[in-house]
């Protein structure tokens, strides 16, 4: 093919300023562990929080987060 196609990064669109959504992640992962704190860990009450943190979330982060609270050595809210 005669014109290769040359890729490179797309430029700033203002329609899209928040691209990296880690700290969006950690908030809502974090507002679950404190709806688990003020309601004596009834999960059931929790699942909305819980369904926002997971849809937002890379599972290996939840995952590793979940882990860590199991130990106590989870560096967010402290149950």
């Amino acid at each position: 093919m005669a014109d290769e196609l040359k890729l490179g990064t797309t430029p700033r669109d203002p329609r899209f300023p928040n691209t990296n959504q880690a700290q969006h992640c950690w908030t809502r992962y974090n507002e679950w562990v404190l709806c688990l704190k003020r309601g004596d860990e009834d999960t059931s009450k929790c699942f909305p929080a819980r369904k926002l943190a997971l849809s937002i979330c890379p599972m290996e982060w939840v995952e590793k987060w979940d882990e860590e609270r199991d130990e106590g050595t989870f560096a967010g809210l402290k149950m």
